[in-house]
């Protein structure tokens, strides 16, 4: 439940962060004055429409509460074994509700009991988390109160024409502003990259191909390299210049294997140049890793920096 709620939310709207302000509750009827108040109630609908089956069992106080400290990036309001159970109870609940028999259950027995205060926390959280990457852009009680009109089916301050409107011109603008902030990190990383790699080529043992790999062997085997064509076994350690890691099979605790030729060119050229048994060092240029781009974990433009043991060629 907690990932669909979440998937839901976060379909609200693409993402972009900002600095929240305070926020006042319109009345019934009272116009909704600027864009911020406008997408607020908006977004505030949309989530509403996602968790209306949970409705009748949310304490809508301790809802906005947990979306409240979600954006503040508060701890937990509630334990695990609080959100196991309240999870539970509230899908039988829901279930029963849609005349179905929750599996574990006799027909015709009562719902199981839910506190309303544990419902809204656990819900709001969700939300809060979803919607933290634009909470700059919501007036959280404006949102609160939109979501609770369009759960309860009371009359609403917008029609969904005016709210489909105002999503697509909300969704246009976060969009512009999200790649005007991924151009100028991705000008930065790549600076940066540039300046680094400058420096790193006159490194004792570093050695350079002419694509602009950057390697130094660590290791050597003695066993025979592989080809684009192979399927290699390998540990390996990702880091970011700045020394994040961002991907590792060492703390998965096992090797990974894959093909040479589907993985980005810095891999396909570098570990080809490996015998087996060997561990190299390799420093890839944003060019020949994830570009402008970039991926989960890697910024655009980013300069990586991998430590590659080739186990085998399978």
């Amino acid at each position: 439940m907690k990932k669909a709620m979440r998937g839901a939310a976060a379909l609200c709207l693409a993402a972009m962060c900002a600095v929240a302000v305070p926020a006042t509750v319109l009345a019934q009827g009272q116009p909704l004055q600027g864009e911020r108040a406008q997408v607020s109630y908006m977004v505030g609908m949309d989530v509403g429409q996602s968790i209306a089956p949970v409705g009748p069992d949310i304490d809508y106080a301790a809802l906005e509460r947990g979306i409240r400290n979600a954006f503040e990036g508060g701890e937990p309001l509630l334990s695990e074994q609080d959100v196991a159970q309240t999870a539970q109870a509230l899908m039988q609940r829901i279930a029963l509700r849609n005349g179905q028999t929750p599996p574990g259950m006799p027909p015709g027995a009562a719902p199981p009991e839910v506190d309303r205060e544990k419902v809204g926390l656990m819900v709001g959280s969700d939300i809060g988390r979803s919607l933290q990457p634009i909470q700059g852009e919501l007036e959280l009680a404006v949102l609160v109160q939109g979501l609770r009109a369009r759960v309860e089916g009371g009359p609403l301050l917008m029609d969904d024409a005016q709210a489909d409107a105002l999503r697509q011109s909300f969704s246009d603008r976060v969009r512009k502003d999200m790649e005007a902030q991924q151009a100028q990190a991705g000008e930065r990383n790549r600076t940066e990259g540039e300046t680094f790699l400058a420096g790193n080529r006159n490194e004792t043992g570093v050695q350079v191909t002419p694509s602009g790999l950057q390697y130094r062997v660590v290791r050597q085997g003695s066993g025979r390299r592989p080809v684009a064509s192979d399927r290699v076994r390998v540990h390996y350690e990702g880091k970011l210049l700045d020394g994040t890691v961002f991907d590792s099979s060492y703390e998965r605790g096992r090797p990974a294997d894959f093909g040479l030729g589907q993985v980005i060119p810095g891999w396909t050229e570098g570990v080809a140049l490996m015998p087996i048994g060997s561990k190299y060092r390799f420093w890839i240029p944003a060019r020949l890793g994830y570009g402008a781009k970039g991926t989960e974990g890697i910024p655009p433009e980013a300069t990586l920096v991998f430590d590659v043991e080739l186990l085998d060629i399978l």
